[in-house]
């Protein structure tokens, strides 16, 4: 199986050094990595290319552009996502790989996190902060929602959303489009291994959680009257 990794990146060439070091000791090397700069205004395509990444370079900010910009451009069987401030346990790609190879029925995943900085004390409520997002989105999904930080997708899979996700709009919440379009598609599944090292910087005063918020809660209704729970519960369970 041939694997991509895809990490969007704006300004944030520090946190990518670490991350991209971190995708250099996998017990199982992807295939390729492809970083796409969406219209950084630092050293983050110097960096990625020093590194030995493939840039893709986006000059439509927003990270459903961004995002989507790094699937297109991927060759692989399987694209792997992660953030540029995220450290992917050694194990991670080779983990994501063996989990497709046992799980045919599924077109993408989602794995776990754990915060790898901020409080030691509060890093802990990594649990809380995604099984919050679990609960408040898998209602309206009828199934669990991706995490952008630690996902997976059969490439396939994303040929057959990717016209019809919300790439232009920078207000949508990515992570649960996509997870919309994929689920209606096939099952979106858990893969097992280690967790997934993310910042706990979304969560520090001035980083606007309410904006996140509020850009799932408008990403639920642009899926509204046709993936409104009930009929959208409905035809997953035909599909069975």
């Amino acid at each position: 199986m041939h694997i991509s990794v895809v990490i969007p990146v704006r300004d944030d060439a520090e946190l990518l050094t670490r991350c991209l070091a971190a995708l250099r000791e996998q017990t199982r090397q992807a295939d390729e990595v492809i970083v796409v700069d969406n219209a950084s205004s630092d050293a983050s395509a110097a960096i990625a290319a020093s590194a030995g990444a493939r840039v893709v370079f986006c000059p439509e900010v927003g990270i459903p552009a961004a995002a989507a910009a790094g699937y297109d451009a991927a060759t692989g069987d399987l694209i792997l996502r992660l953030d540029a401030d995220c450290v992917p346990p050694s194990t991670w790609v080779e983990d994501a790989g063996a989990w497709f190879s046992r799980s045919p029925r599924c077109v993408a995943a989602t794995g776990g996190a754990r915060f790898i900085d901020g409080p030691r004390a509060l890093r802990w409520t990594a649990l809380i902060y995604l099984g919050a997002y679990a609960v408040a989105t898998g209602s309206a999904l009828g199934h669990r929602p991706l995490f952008g930080s630690n996902m997976a997708m059969r490439t396939d899979a994303w040929h057959a959303v990717r016209e019809h996700v919300h790439r232009h709009d920078a207000e949508t919440h990515d992570d649960l489009d996509l997870s919309f379009h994929l689920g209606s598609i096939g099952r979106i599944g858990r893969m097992a291994g280690q967790r997934m090292g993310i910042s706990m910087r979304p969560l520090w005063p001035g980083r606007d959680f309410g904006r996140r918020m509020r850009r799932g809660t408008r990403t639920v209704r642009l899926h509204w009257p046709e993936d409104f729970p009930p009929y959208r519960w409905r035809r997953l369970r035909a599909r069975g």
